[in-house]
């Protein structure tokens, strides 16, 4: 039986502090405001691109990787349903079409993008003002630098 995005919806929001939401128009599964899955429909300008490549049927789900090696790697194994786009080149992220996708392979996807997600978000230093972060020995210099050039 083919995934939809009820089922999406039941495996992203049993995560720890996940959030749904809606951006560039679309719902979106999140970790702290950033998004690790969404719906993703072919645009226009994706379908011309296709040229004559059938365009895949059905719903179809966004999902962040680690890297771009681990999404060439995914790519490269080819799971029934995931493939990308030119819109996509040089983005960590691939696309399933979940009509055709496995549900053990889309869970896995989920989980991953998650745990990508999570683990980006912890690894970034807690958010400073402006002022705070600047050490002072380069607000020094930079305050020395604006003084040499107003003398001169």
């Amino acid at each position: 039986m083919a995934m939809t995005f009820d089922d999406v919806d039941a495996i992203a929001t049993s995560l720890p502090g996940v959030s749904v939401g809606a951006k560039w128009g679309n719902r979106t599964w999140m970790v702290e405001d950033k998004g690790f899955a969404w719906q993703r429909p072919l645009r226009k300008a994706d379908l011309e691109r296709l040229g004559d490549e059938a365009p895949p049927t059905g719903d179809i789900l966004a999902v962040r990787v680690e890297s771009l090696d681990a999404k060439d790697a995914l790519l490269e194994i080819a799971p029934p349903g995931f493939f990308t786009i030119a819109h996509f080149k040089g983005y960590p992220a691939v696309l399933i079409a979940l009509r055709k996708a496995r549900a053990k392979d889309v869970r896995a996807a989920i989980l991953d993008a998650y745990r990508s997600m999570a683990s980006m978000l912890a690894a970034k230093p807690a958010s400073r003002s402006r002022k705070q972060s600047r050490s002072p020995s380069k607000a020094a210099s930079r305050s020395r630098k604006r003084r040499r050039s107003s003398s001169k």
